[in-house]
């Protein structure tokens, strides 16, 4: 679904979510203490961005050092300082055939001197429909290992993310394709680290069920298959639990990837458990659920019931009413009530999951 539709946002959710059994009241909760450290956490983003040595800058400036990979490569005059608009400009337009034969080529046979060129031109273009077209064409290309490499080698992961905070809903997607692609790169991912928070809040801030929230989904998935930078997200199970009661199908099954993939790692389970959730989450567990929600939900829940919280945690996480461990885990939970209804589900491979969670 497009953004140009009327969808209620994620943050204007609160009378959909209290409609669904006690939703609202965990997402209000959420939204508050986001509120309060959400101008920090930008801070610290900006800060993180100039630690990792990148040039915060305006779209439309174009820096290319002498002697590096990207300068050489570029077909681009490079004199080291800031090029003027008019300068941009009047470059642009005398490689503007050549960059209109480079967007009509294969990804595959795109050399690093094209892939430079284009990284030039998405940073100069004043159009949205060439800074869309050009993304799509440097997502595409980066399907394969060796662009992938290139652009990083180049400095494009950073020029492309830049992108992110474009004024065209459109370009911010392309953005976001192309850097899922990047993503699949374990190299990459070192630096794209650092844009999980703006991620994030691009979910947050969304139309539900947008491309922008899948694409952004899509990328966090990747971004957690591996431990290392699962800690990032760490405060935001509550907003992707939130979804999952509000989202279709197609959503669900993005947010629960990323939920699985955090609850495979034992050090990120405290944290999910302590996480506020909407009582309506006990409603999926249901034959009516969708077998591709429902399967992964109930692995979620295998994984996070490996958990053996002591005694004392586990009285401790019992005050915690809205908390995924009273929803989900815990002996008073709906949800206990509703997994045997589920050994008679048609699905075979859901009535062994719910075998083995019973057992």
């Amino acid at each position: 679904m497009g953004d140009g539709n009327v969808i209620p946002k994620l943050g204007n959710m609160k009378a959909v979510l209290g409609i669904l059994a006690g939703a609202g009241a965990s997402y209000g909760l959420y939204k508050l203490v986001r509120g309060i450290g959400g101008n920090a956490e930008k801070k610290n983003r900006t800060k993180s961005l100039e630690r990792s040595g990148q040039d915060i800058r305006a779209s439309g400036d174009v820096i290319l050092e002498p002697g590096s990979l990207m300068a050489k490569v570029s077909g681009f005059d490079v004199v080291g300082v800031r090029k003027s608009p008019s300068q941009v400009t009047a470059e642009a337009s005398i490689f503007a055939p050549l960059i209109a034969d480079i967007l009509k080529k294969s990804p595959n046979c795109l050399e690093p001197r094209h892939i430079g060129m284009l990284l030039s031109l998405l940073q100069s273009s004043p159009t949205t429909s060439e800074r869309s077209q050009v993304l799509v064409t440097l997502g595409n290309s980066a399907a394969f290992t060796v662009n992938q490499d290139f652009i990083r080698e180049f400095g494009g992961l950073h020029i492309i993310a830049g992108s992110l905070t474009d004024t065209s809903a459109d370009v911010r997607l392309q953005t976001l394709n192309a850097l899922n692609n990047l993503s699949m790169n374990i190299r990459n991912q070192e630096q794209l680290k650092v844009y999980i928070p703006q991620i994030l809040e691009m979910i947050e801030m969304s139309p539900v069920n947008s491309d922008l929230q899948l694409a952004a989904l899509r990328l966090l998935t990747n971004m957690s298959v591996t431990d290392k930078h699962q800690h990032l997200m760490r405060n935001s199970v509550t907003l992707f639990l939130s979804l999952l009661v509000v989202s279709n199908e197609i959503l669900q099954v993005q947010v629960l990837k990323v939920l699985v993939n955090l609850s495979s790692n034992p050090d990120m389970i405290e944290d999910i458990v302590q996480a506020q959730a909407p009582a309506s989450l006990v409603l999926l567990f249901d034959c009516c659920t969708k077998v591709s929600v429902l399967l992964r939900l109930l692995t979620l829940m295998g994984n996070l019931r490996a958990w053996r919280p002591s005694a004392q945690v586990a009285e401790a996480l019992r005050w915690k009413q809205d908390s995924l461990f009273c929803v989900l885990l815990d002996d008073s939970s709906q949800v206990h009530h509703r997994l045997p209804q589920l050994l008679s589900h048609p699905d075979g491979e859901v009535k062994a999951q719910v075998a083995k969670i019973l057992t």
